[in-house]
């Protein structure tokens, strides 16, 4: 079985590629290496390519025959939240132009199986302790915009083709499951406070006034290996005629609050991480938690791995 990982060369995506690879399956990387780190993915067949082009649905047609591709996991995307406010036309183009232009490749190839890569921003600040997929979203940035509106068009893709498609709603990722895959950006918590020790700053803390047990945010961290083990599920799933489910959390069903991270961080380098507390930041909802309930029940899939594993997997990563 031959799958293209889209935004292969990425954090997640060749976390992802890399799991494919082991279960033996073939993978043929797609990524216009933007931001991607090129020796992530040097095991694999490329294809250099934004999916955003006019010419994508051509270039796709012609790799997917060419390494007989059945099923697509689908990563590429803009994902700063910020810039996505800064810049909402560019990531409509590059995130849904882009989605389209890769659904139009399979539907003429025949690739009928796909991973979408989802985000828990889809739901916005839902005001309720944990976060089912029920729940109605509401999101409060293009970033979010962008991945609810690929929902809806995979979904659209679904019923008009057969398509057989899943979305992962991811909640905070983290973590690396080798060094040379680890996140070499600084746009996440875990990162960003590593970024800060190494500077020999103190950890920023935005806001410390919040309706949570310690005053801090609580999000649900999920490392980026337990991430990869439900893509491949998720592919499993795709296999069966009984789909009761097209989204799925992926997520831990428990909360840790800044400061639980920055504790966590603390015993894995072995001495304490300061802090300073700094204003919150707009937008920022006090909880958001997964619930993985539908998860564990349709993919028999739990998050083996914990905050601590998390800090754990980082600190060598980054040393």
């Amino acid at each position: 079985m031959t799958v293209a990982v889209t935004g292969a060369a990425g954090y997640i995506g060749s976390h992802v590629a890399h799991l494919l690879a082991e279960t033996g399956v073939h993978v043929l990387a797609v990524d216009d290496m933007s931001s991607g780190v090129g020796s992530r993915i040097d095991a694999f067949p490329l294809v250099e390519l934004d999916l955003a082009r006019d010419e994508a649905p051509g270039v796709l047609r012609a790799a997917f025959a060419q390494h007989q591709v059945q099923a697509v996991v689908h990563l590429a995307a803009r994902k700063a939240v910020g810039e996505s406010v800064e810049q909402p036309t560019r990531y409509y183009h590059q995130n849904v132009a882009g989605l389209a232009n890769l659904l139009t490749a399979m539907q003429s190839s025949g690739v009928d199986r796909l991973v979408f890569s989802s985000s828990a921003a889809a739901y916005g600040m839902p005001d309720v302790d944990v976060v089912d997929e029920a729940m109605a979203c509401a999101p409060i940035n293009p970033y979010g915009e962008t991945k609810l509106v690929g929902e809806w068009l995979v979904r659209a893709a679904a019923r008009a083709t057969g398509l057989r498609a899943v979305s992962l709603r991811y909640f905070n990722v983290a973590g690396t499951g080798r060094p040379e895959l680890a996140d070499t950006s600084v746009a996440n918590l875990v990162p960003i406070l590593l970024a800060r020790v190494a500077e020999g700053l103190p950890a920023a803390v935005f806001g410390d006034d919040y309706p949570t047990p310690d005053g801090t945010c609580v999000r649900d961290y999920v490392h980026v290996a337990d991430l990869a083990d439900a893509h491949v599920a998720a592919l499993g799933y795709l296999e069966q005629d009984d789909r009761p489910y097209d989204v799925l959390n992926v997520g831990t069903g428990h909360g840790a609050s800044v400061l639980d991270v920055v504790a966590s961080l603390s015993r894995a380098l072995g001495h304490p991480v300061p802090t300073v507390v700094e204003p919150r930041r707009a937008g920022d909802p006090p909880r958001l938690v997964a619930s993985v309930e539908r998860i564990s029940e349709v993919l028999g899939w739990r998050a083996a791995r914990d905050l601590d594993d998390i800090c754990a997997s980082v600190v060598p990563a980054r040393a």
